[in-house]
């Protein structure tokens, strides 16, 4: 059985629910998430997935919604 996992990512550029929905969604479709959680006041990103989840896939996920991941 595979362990799940938690990453915090922080996401510039979310200003209303439809940033956080968008995010949501493409982080979402990555393989193994099992779990996306969106704070918009912070702009933390918690992804849950079943094992590793590439920081590379994040970042282009983020980046396909309309959004950068800070360094």
């Amino acid at each position: 059985m595979t362990a799940t996992t938690e990453a915090t990512y922080t996401v510039t550029g979310m200003t209303c629910e439809h940033c956080v929905r968008s995010v949501t969604e493409e982080v979402g479709e990555i393989p193994g998430v099992t779990d996306v959680d969106v704070d918009l006041a912070s702009g933390r990103v918690t992804v849950r997935s079943r094992g590793e989840v590439d920081s590379g896939a994040v970042r282009a996920a983020v980046e396909e919604a309309g959004y950068q991941l800070s360094a």
